[in-house]
């Protein structure tokens, strides 16, 4: 974070940390990294006072869940750790129609989750996605065709990274382009509202937020009235004209899943490419070691940068029902924080955790949430991307590199927001 050091407390015990500060979020990486390693260590998840928000007052606390085996049995468990009790998104419970607004199917459980996964996966497909696919090749070489021609000093973020998903995700819902740079910023916004670069007055972040996804809400259910009655061969089209055993989306049902997939689709791939160019800037060996074979290693290397990335910090969950989880009993009504970045830095499951290997093999990461129903949508896309990215990065930019990156300042996304390159 390219800002003034600030003087503050080393972490030198478990006891130091407090997830719910913001100022452990202004820490460097170096510190967080060390503070969940300690976290890790303990016998039993560490318990936090909630975050102040402005939607609602603290509720109870909740444990910090850092450990790779704890994340994957609460995930595959969403019956006792459920998802729609206050929401998935936020550490303290939110209005229901404001978690759905924010999250869609994230902020569900079953079997309201399930009826709306099963409308949406049947158009959301390998094969709509694989439509796309030729338009994801196009798009890369265009963005490193404008990179060569701006030259070096360009904000990688901005000029690269940002670009790929926004227009793919865009393109996939049929959105006009005149309409980019909107849904660019909006999402911005839903994502980095604790960061006063995205909402400079911090106390109207929840008016502010609230803008942000109208505005993305009567943006496709303007397109999608459109698409109703004129189809096109757009993922809009697709939704808004499903019809899977009788079921249908509702017009806030399409407008919260575009809030979804907009910001899941568009934020966090450009993150993990953000990150992904730092890595191999920071290690020119991993680099050299993927250009020497760039169809075999592409696919393990892309999943290495998500595992180390982890553009999604965390999730929660709320416990339905007592329940014993690895030596450790959490009772009814209590909360559970998943945090990802964590457990993809466990040492009981990834030898060196620190270490970027583009040939980890194994690699059971959470870079794209736990087992079970909430696994994203959109990993597969998301991986195509980021192996297309880098595929014309590594071949026609072979020298770029970044210098040191501007961090979103968020307890919730593992954020770059700028970042120059030079070749």
């Amino acid at each position: 974070m390219t800002s003034q050091p600030v003087e503050r407390t080393p972490i030198r015990s478990a006891a130091d940390i407090n997830l719910s500060d913001w100022d452990f979020w202004a820490r460097p990486m170096e510190e967080r990294e060390h503070a969940f390693a300690l976290l890790r260590g303990l016998e039993t998840p560490a318990f936090f006072a909630e975050p102040e928000s402005p939607f609602a007052p603290p509720g109870p606390g909740y444990y910090a869940l850092a450990r790779h085996a704890d994340i994957v049995e609460a995930s595959r468990n969403p019956g006792i750790f459920c998802s729609g009790e206050g929401g998935a998104t936020n550490i303290i419970d939110m209005p229901a129609e404001l978690a759905e607004y924010f999250g869609s199917m994230i902020n569900m459980d079953d079997p309201r989750h399930a009826r709306l996964r099963r409308i949406v996966s049947r158009t959301f497909t390998p094969r709509m996605i694989k439509q796309f696919e030729a338009g994801v090749e196009a798009a890369a070489a265009r963005i490193v065709d404008d990179l060569l021609e701006a030259g070096p000093g360009c904000d990688f973020v901005a000029e690269v990274a940002a670009r790929l998903p926004l227009k793919i995700i865009c393109d996939m819902m049929g959105i006009p382009e005149r309409d980019h740079g909107l849904v660019f910023d909006r999402s911005n916004i839903i994502l980095g509202a604790g960061d006063p670069e995205y909402v400079a007055d911090q106390e109207a972040i929840a008016t502010t937020l609230l803008s942000a996804a109208a505005d993305l809400q009567q943006l496709v259910q303007e397109l999608a009235a459109h698409r109703a009655g004129n189809p096109t061969d757009d993922l809009t089209s697709a939704l808004v004209n499903a019809n899977i055993d009788g079921e249908r989306l509702t017009a806030q049902e399409l407008g919260s899943f575009f809030i979804l997939l907009v910001v899941a689709g568009n934020e966090t791939t450009r993150n993990a490419i953000s990150y992904g160019m730092r890595l191999l800037t920071l290690h020119p060996e991993q680099r050299r070691l993927w250009t020497d074979d760039l169809a075999a290693r592409t696919p393990g290397a892309v999943e290495e940068i998500v595992r180390l990335a982890s553009p999604v910090n965390y999730m929660r969950r709320k416990v339905t029902r007592d329940h014993e989880m690895n030596g450790t009993l959490y009772r009814k009504g209590e909360k559970v924080v998943l945090y990802y970045w964590a457990a993809n830095r466990d040492e009981s499951v990834f030898t060196d955790p620190l270490r970027f290997d583009i040939l980890r093999d194994p690699n059971p990461h959470l870079g794209f949430g736990g087992p079970g129903p909430h696994f994203c949508l959109g990993a597969h896309l998301a991986r195509r991307e980021i192996s297309v990215m880098f595929r014309e990065l590594l071949t026609r930019v072979p020298e770029i590199e970044v210098g040191e990156p501007e961090l979103l300042f968020s307890s919730f996304i593992n954020g770059t927001k700028h970042m120059t390159c030079t070749f």
